[in-house]
């Protein structure tokens, strides 16, 4: 009996102490900034505070479907039908808090400062120096979302509930405009989450995609990425200077690689490497 009882506490003791172990390996790559802490399939990147949401993939209808239809532009047609593979997008906007510590803190292109607001004045190719960076640093796959999964995160994935704007059909309770912005930029995540939990996908800022700009094919696609070439580079959003038909999920607009403005900013995409 004596020797039962002790086989049983050492079985304990070992079991306890891999665990332990196990816990205090995890806590030390934590702190090395390479490990993402994982919140069931959403992330937080440690070293920069970069929130990750996880998209299930799935397959939606891209451009002027029916709740968009008063305010389409051409090139918002023909809807297609989109299947996506699952993803992680940004839940906000990168800040400039997130964009110094990265970059460096005397590099700040905004125009309107302000740590907890989204970084603007950056380029596309900006853009890419600071995900060549983000991913040297944390050994990360960070990327630009495709202009499909932009959009898709934008209507909810698979949570959407069809609205106009991204979390809403009352565009004020999703999105910083011309009318409530006092024409600026505000904190990321100051308005209500879209299905996904993402913040200010209308408004705040426009956005950068990875993708060329195009227009849309009559064919089903599957992870499509855009024109293989072009002059500009599509964006996304809406922002603080634009008003209700600009806010809608499936507007585009578009700018040069190496064009700016007040109200152009970002979020990041992540996918697990294969």
């Amino acid at each position: 009996m004596i020797c039962k009882k002790w086989h049983f506490k050492f079985v304990i003791a070992v079991i306890a102490c891999v665990a332990l172990s196990a816990l205090a390996y995890k806590a030390v790559e934590k702190k090395a900034g390479t490990l993402p802490v994982i919140r069931s399939s959403d992330f937080i990147e440690p070293r920069y505070g970069i929130e990750m949401i996880f998209m299930r993939g799935g397959t939606f209808m891209m451009g002027c479907t029916p709740e968009q239809e008063d305010y389409c532009l051409n090139d918002e047609r023909p809807v297609q039908e989109v299947t996506l593979s699952d993803f992680h997008i940004g839940k906000y906007e990168i800040t400039q808090a997130q964009w110094k510590a990265v970059m460096g803190d005397d590099n700040n292109p905004s125009a309107f400062k302000g740590d907890d607001l989204p970084v603007e004045r950056v380029s596309w190719n900006e853009v890419l120096e600071f995900i060549e960076k983000l991913n040297d640093t944390t050994e990360g796959n960070y990327r630009l979302p495709t202009e499909a999964e932009w959009e898709y995160a934008a209507r909810g994935g698979a949570q959407s509930r069809g609205y106009k704007y991204s979390g809403s059909d009352t565009i004020d309770d999703v999105a910083w405009r011309w009318d409530n912005s006092g024409h600026k930029t505000h904190p990321v995540g100051t308005k209500k989450a879209n299905e996904s939990g993402i913040h200010d996908m209308s408004g705040n800022v426009h956005e950068w995609v990875s993708d060329w700009y195009g227009y849309y094919s009559d064919n089903p696609q599957t992870d499509p990425r855009g024109a293989v070439a072009g002059m500009y580079r599509v964006i996304r959003g809406g922002s603080w200077y634009f008003d209700e038909w600009g806010e809608r999920v499936s507007t585009r607009d578009i700018k040069e690689p190496d064009g700016r403005g007040g109200n152009l900013g970002f979020r990041l995409a992540w996918r697990q490497p294969n």
